[in-house]
């Protein structure tokens, strides 16, 4: 802490914002201008103490994010900071220009991939997630006016995306020309990605490549099938060979197989994973908790070493970069590659190595999709549970599991392995609510599976709602 501290400044920060992963909120109720001059002033303070003095900043294209970067950008400077500020783009452009800059410090304005009026800010802090417990200090900080005396910072507007997209372009290694359409959803990625298809051999096809922060289409998850309906009919009309969807700051990927079927992250993770494998045999391949088995079982089967780690696309990064991991990646389409590139999730740049793959194998996406085992489950379930209740509930289901002998893992939450398959029940860390799944090779094991996790809530006092349609994957 310095001592120097100035105690004129004074920030409170709207309770719900500060989030596990970043700072988000509802823009003029539960997220302001003012929110964002407190980030630059407080995080400015943060890199300055930590002896750094290059922030770089980028924005997403919602409507709001012009005036919060501004802000933040002024904040940034009070503190002393030197910006560098690369403007309207992706997530991974900023983080891209983070490393390459190279800057102290990251922010990035963007409310990702939810409604229109709400925004938010993610953070890195010398290459590294800005998360968790370093958010909650630094709304602390701002509460109390923790932060360095004030200076006469800088900024300089600089664009990376030539740079960006040379790097983007390095890294394609296909052999064969591809038919493939994009769905930019009107999301941040639209610029670059339309000069990057420029460039890129094949034939590209690119729905909604303007940026609106209205999402006029549809809304920019690519997790949800029905945002990619619209990308789904194109591929059938245009007989593409894959079609690619991103969400609204483009660190998500989705992906639809030349039928027209959409690929879960755990799946197509598979097929990077076996080409990441090859180069680099034995090689650690980290996913969250709720992948599919298949996908661990693959990646052993390809010569890899699984490993399930806890969901959250900073803490997949923090434990790939201690281990040294050249893939990893999340069932919510954040796909990390260290491989050749920084470690960061950038889904054009998952996208390139994608292609990549598909453009020098000899099966569809549809066959390699046919050709893994066969399971069903459930999509993502959501339970309503009071926030002071989640991880209580979670903690009595691993007791009550463990002391009957089940077969129990948690590293994030629960996840109970059965002759049947497995389920999973973990508390979000964004929202109030737990989160479950469950996957088996036959519909009468995933009914004994769900009754099994229906029980355990019940247990702790929660009627679950199975209403959800299975999902075989």
């Amino acid at each position: 802490m310095n001592n120097g501290a100035c105690m004129t400044f004074s920030h409170k920060f709207h309770a719900s914002s500060l989030r596990e992963y970043d700072i988000r909120g509802i823009v003029g109720d539960t997220l302001t201008e003012a929110d964002a001059f407190a980030i630059g002033r407080v995080f400015g303070s943060i890199v300055a103490e930590a002896g750094g003095k290059t922030v770089a900043v980028g924005r997403d294209g919602r409507l709001s994010s012009p005036a919060l970067e501004a802000a933040l950008i002024e904040g940034l400077m009070a503190s002393g900071a030197h910006v560098v500020s690369i403007g309207l783009g992706p997530t991974p452009m900023l983080y891209y220009a983070s490393f390459t800059e190279p800057a102290d410090g990251a922010v990035m304005v963007t409310g990702s991939h939810n409604p229109p009026n709400y925004n938010g800010f993610k953070m890195m802090l010398k290459n590294k997630p800005f998360f968790g417990k370093q958010i909650q200090d630094l709304g602390a900080r701002a509460a109390a006016g923790q932060v360095v005396p004030e200076a006469k910072g800088s900024v300089v507007e600089k664009d990376v995306s030539d740079a960006y997209l040379a790097r983007l372009l390095k890294d394609w290694d296909g052999e064969r020309n591809l038919k493939v359409v994009w769905d930019n959803g009107n999301g941040a990625a639209g610029d670059v990605l339309m000069r990057l298809v420029e460039k890129l051999p094949g034939k590209h096809i690119v729905l909604n490549g303007k940026i609106d922060g209205t999402f006029p289409a549809h809304h920019p998850d690519p997790t949800v099938p029905k945002n990619l309906e619209q990308l789904v009919a194109a591929v059938k009309k245009e007989g593409a060979d894959v079609g690619i969807a991103f969400d609204g700051d483009a660190d998500r990927i989705g992906l639809v197989d030349n039928e027209g079927h959409i690929l879960f992250g755990d799946q197509f993770l598979i097929l990077m994973a076996r080409d990441v494998l090859r180069e680099h045999p034995g090689a650690t391949i980290i996913a969250d908790v709720k992948a599919s088995q298949v996908l661990f079982d693959e990646v052993a089967k390809a010569g890899g070493k699984p490993l399930m780690w806890k969901t959250g696309h900073s803490l997949i990064k923090s434990k790939m970069a201690e281990l040294g991991s050249p893939l990893a990646g999340e069932m919510s389409g954040h796909i990390f590659y260290n491989d050749k590139w920084y470690g960061f999730d950038d889904a054009l740049y998952a996208a390139v190595r994608v292609l990549g793959v598909i453009a020098r194998g000899t099966e569809t996406v549809a066959e390699f999709r046919a050709s893994l085992p066969e399971v069903v489950n459930t999509p993502e379930l959501s339970f309503d549970c009071d926030e002071d209740r989640k991880f209580a509930v979670v903690t009595e289901v691993a007791e009550r599991l463990k002391a009957g002998g089940a077969t129990v893992s948690d590293t994030d939450g629960v996840r109970v392995n059965t002759p049947d398959g497995w389920w999973l029940l973990r508390a979000s860390n964004t929202q109030a609510v737990l989160v479950a799944r469950a996957e088996s090779t036959s519909e009468a094991g995933l009914g004994k599976l769900k009754a099994a996790l229906a029980g355990q809530l019940a247990a702790s006092g929660l009627v679950p709602d199975f209403s959800a349609t299975n999902a075989g994957h």
